[in-house]
């Protein structure tokens, strides 16, 4: 089918027009995201936010060309047109919210594709993170970066938390870095609250569960990040705002370093961490009991 890219374009535009001012997002239930596999075209949705229906971005037609290429060859093999499912969002009034795979998609519609393979997840919005926030037990608070930090890929077994038993296996495939349980543990019971972060387009109650399973709890739970700040940077500023006055002081746990910062003034002081794999998680133990203790003394003076 001969690709037409004005009528791509007019096509997303009335699409965003139908939807503006009624649509938003809905969580998908666990047995929605888990048998819906497959959705028909009519049924998906543009992401205005996305930079793939911003008139002065717009799409990438080369990219656009190279999926329907792919989409012959598949069709041609028998097999699925696309190597990884679209990301997407359940969203009221009907459909779901394209998050993630917007030139996979257009090529599909140019191709006359009647359903595409989509992953159905809901990802965390500031009312999400508002709830958080009130629900959170703590002043203080230590933040993770999922993707680089807790989740691990490729290491010796020895550096990586034993992995879920079946079925759980199946579902939950990430790994944790070695001590992050005990660490989490700790934390807990030190009075802080855990956030973690993900660019990645995970579902909210995924990550959840997930730590549920390794019999520790996180209180803040951040996904598809870089993409919302990409889009939309003024959206994060409030949020940003009722963190930091929710919380005065903030520790960020990276591979290298534990980074204590007050949230007022911006003040910070650094602690190295050795890089070794098996020793990270006793170290940052012992880095946190060492600031526990001078605020500790802090207090009492």
């Amino acid at each position: 089918m001969a690709r037409d890219n004005s009528a791509l374009m007019q096509f997303v535009t009335a699409d965003i027009q139908k939807y503006e001012g009624i649509r938003m997002p809905l969580k998908a239930s666990l047995v929605e995201k888990a048998l819906v596999r497959k959705l028909p075209m009519d049924r998906l949705h543009p992401n205005p936010d996305d930079e793939f229906c911003m008139p002065e971005i717009g799409p990438n037609y080369s990219i656009i060309s190279g999926y329907e290429q792919q989409i012959r060859n598949a069709t041609e093999r028998g097999k699925s047109p696309f190597a990884e499912p679209l990301m997407v969002e359940k969203m009221r009034p009907d459909g779901y919210l394209i998050l993630n795979g917007h030139h996979r998609w257009a090529a599909a519609r140019n191709m006359g594709l009647k359903s595409v393979p989509v992953n159905i997840i809901n990802p965390t919005h500031e009312i999400d993170i508002k709830e958080m926030l009130a629900n959170s037990k703590h002043d203080r608070r230590v933040s993770f970066d999922l993707d680089e930090v807790v989740f691990r890929s490729g290491d010796s077994p020895d550096e990586v938390e034993k992995g879920l038993g079946f079925p759980f296996n199946r579902h939950y495939k990430d790994r944790l870095r070695i001590g992050i349980p005990a660490l989490f543990l700790f934390l807990t019971q030190s009075g802080y609250d855990i956030w973690v972060y993900t660019s990645k387009f995970y579902s909210l109650d995924y990550i959840q569960r997930l730590f549920k399973h390794y019999h520790v709890t996180v209180d803040g739970v951040v996904t598809c990040r870089a993409n919302r700040k990409k889009i939309a940077p003024g959206k994060d500023s409030s949020v940003a705002k009722l963190v930091a006055k929710k919380y005065p002081i903030t520790i960020t746990v990276d591979n290298d370093s534990v980074l204590f910062t007050h949230s007022s003034t911006k003040e910070f002081e650094q602690f190295d961490l050795s890089g070794s794999a098996t020793e990270w998680s006793k170290q940052v133990i012992s880095i946190m009991k060492t600031l526990n203790n001078k605020q500790q003394q802090e207090e009492q003076s």
